[in-house]
């Protein structure tokens, strides 16, 4: 089957407008007429709720958080990309979207990346009213650096705690809304379920995460916003409460999930230190436009950073990517440094390792000039590692950070479930194979702040009149009893293993065989062992205290027994898609020098799976992606 991703017409620069024009509106005096539901305050779940609410819909608000401004957005910290050109080197909206596209390994949809590359310029402008204090040039208009995939500075920042800020913009936008009543906020409550009544999306099952109430919430369309899933390989930059749920469950009640095996390994993250390590801690991208990344060019070689002398340094990046240097995409950047470390030549006592190095811009620029840009993210580094990155450098490795898949929406932002609309990293559009860098709060703010509030409209237009299923009824009904008999076999199985144990090791299953590097024999083997470690984790799991309080170990079994079955599909679409792409790098397929080769004969296609039920295979549907002003091309950053 092939899906219709109900793209206008016309000219790409023209139909974003044209789009909006000719679809339905709902009168100001008609909005309050309309329930929502959005789960999730990160930065699009939060400047949606909070836009819509202002535009006059009745809002319900969720988040599993005892605040909304606790969402995990705040923890994106290199800035947010704009196409404004305020540098003058060249940058434009179709620049942008050009990067974007060549970035994400061409397979993204043209007319998604484009309308974003658009907006970029609005959603400043946006921020800059809130009160964001992005970064300013000494005379004091607004500053931009460098991002990876990218030969123009067009990212603007506020030193390294971007998204904190851009999260407490949109949360005091939502807070308002909570003020004046548009907005009903239900913080520490997780959604569960998802409600669906004759093919329609119909409202939510939720839990409270402090009394353990079940409930369910109806209303005319449900709005996801409940961001990534790179926890399923426990090692990952996300915050450890970041889960697949949300999307999974309502996955599983027939909204497509879109191109899973498409997880991006970021590059500069502080490397493991030791097998207990419950998460990771993501050092931002825009530290690579002043630190160099290096490794010795003696294998197992032990001796400190400041001891192995400038000749005897291999700046790998800069020497097999000269163009670009140290600012190639994230999927690039890490298949580097994996090689090196794979080769032998790792740093740091274990050796799992490269340099990131700011002694040739602390001697150009001076110290002070490096605090300002980057002095939080210094610190940081600092406290974790007892290190003093002004007098040695950085040591960083690849880890999984974002998720490019996710659950398929068409133009509108609306699943294949009608009403069901998908927003953020939750959905799977925009990116591709490969997110580049300053990108995601890009993405979120646009669909949150300006594309949902404008297509969502088309949808409710024509529920004019109705009235939200109530909770009554039976569909909320069997989907409360579903929800309350997991949480009992849960509380039942009375195993000798801990959620956290099953997970970690389907992590390691998984960053292992499915990871930077993928091959069929791997892949194959990943799904037997996902699927063995699945039984078991349902024979064997166990879940102390009750349903009716406060429990964080039930909480973790429900997100682990998604993550397993999350797992299954990831591999699943890992293997059927024998090309490398982005950060889906399949060992089989790859250049004579060791970059990803696309087969854009047969896989140019978005891979849509279909739930087919328990234990069973997924079916696919594709959507054919077309090129008509990007010219498809091997990428080079060389």
């Amino acid at each position: 089957m092939e899906l219709d991703a109900h793209i206008p017409p016309g000219p790409i620069a023209d139909k974003w407008d044209n789009h909006r024009f000719e679809m339905k509106l709902v009168a100001p005096q008609n909005r309050r007429k309309f329930d929502i539901i959005v789960v999730g305050t990160g930065l699009a779940g939060g400047s949606a709720a909070a836009t819509l609410g202002e535009m006059g819909y009745n809002v319900k608000s969720f988040c599993f958080q005892d605040s909304p401004r606790r969402a995990h957005s705040i923890a994106a910290q290199g800035g947010i990309n704009a196409a404004k050109n305020y540098k003058n080197d060249g940058d434009s909206v179709h620049r942008l979207f050009y990067d974007t596209i060549k970035g994400g390994d061409y397979r993204s949809r043209e007319a998604n990346v484009y309308r974003l590359a658009q907006i970029s310029t609005q959603i400043i402008d946006q921020c800059v009213a809130q009160g964001v204090p992005f970064a300013r040039e000494y005379g004091g208009l607004l500053d931009n650096r460098s991002f990876g995939g990218a030969q123009v500075s067009r990212t603007f920042y506020a030193r390294g705690q971007t998204g904190q800020q851009l999260e407490l913009g949109a949360y005091q936008a939502l807070s308002r809304q909570i003020e004046l009543g548009t907005v009903e906020m239900h913080p520490r409550t997780e959604m569960l379920d998802l409600v669906v009544s004759n093919g329609r999306a119909a409202g939510i099952v939720v839990r409270d995460l402090v009394t353990g109430e079940i409930s369910s919430h109806s209303a005319h369309a449900v709005v996801l916003a409940t961001g990534g899933y790179t926890n399923a390989f426990f090692l990952s930059t996300g915050a450890k409460g970041c889960n697949v749920t949300a999307i999974w469950r309502a996955h599983k009640k027939g909204a497509y999930f879109a191109n899973p095996c498409y997880t991006q390994i970021h590059p500069t993250c502080i490397p493991v230190s030791g097998d207990y390590q419950s998460k990771l801690t993501l050092m931002s991208e825009s530290l690579r436009n002043d630190g160099r990344v290096w490794a010795s060019k003696t294998k197992g070689d032990r001796r400190k950073a400041n001891e192995v002398p400038e000749g005897e340094r291999d700046y790998f990046l800069e020497r097999r990517y000269p163009a670009f240097g140290n600012l190639v995409p994230r999927d690039v950047a890490s298949r580097a440094a994996k090689a090196v470390v794979d080769e032998g030549y790792g740093v740091g006592d274990l050796g799992n390792g490269v340099y990131l190095d700011f002694a040739d811009a602390i001697h150009r620029l001076g110290r002070t000039t490096i605090e300002q840009r980057y002095g939080n993210l210094f610190d940081m580094y600092a406290k974790i590692t007892g290190e003093d990155p002004y007098t040695v450098p950085m040591r960083i490795y690849p880890a999984p950070h974002y998720t490019m898949g996710g659950l398929w929406v068409d133009y509108n932002l609306m699943s294949n479930v009608p009403g069901l609309f998908v927003v953020g990293e939750a959905n799977f559009s925009d990116h591709g194979a490969n997110r580049l860098g300053a990108s995601a709060l890009m993405q979120g703010l646009a669909d949150g702040y300006f594309v949902l509030p404008a297509t969502i409209t088309g949808d409710l237009a024509g529920q004019l009149n109705t009235q939200p299923l109530p909770t009554t009824d039976p569909c909320f009904q069997q989907a409360e009893a579903a929800v309350k008999e997991q949480i009992n076999t849960f509380l039942t199985i009375n195993g000798s293993r801990t959620p956290d144990w099953f997970h970690r090791k389907l992590g390691r299953t998984l960053w292992e065989l499915c990871g930077m590097a993928r091959n069929a024999a791997g892949l194959q083997q990943a799904r037997k062992e996902i699927g063995a470690l699945r039984e078991e984790f349902w024979q064997d799991v166990r879940v102390l205290g009750e349903g009716e309080s406060l429990n964080q170990s039930l909480e973790k079994a429900g997100r682990v027994a998604d993550f397993f079955e999350l797992g299954e599909l990831i591999c699943q679409d890992a293997l059927a898609r024998e090309e490398s792409c982005g950060g889906h790098f399949r060992e089989e397929h790859q250049t004579p020098e060791g970059e990803a080769l696309r087969d854009d004969v047969n896989f140019a296609y978005v891979a849509a799976w279909e739930y087919a039920g328990k234990g069973e295979l997924a079916k696919l549907h594709k959507e054919d992606l077309e090129f008509e002003y990007v010219h498809l091309a091997q990428r080079s950053y060389k």
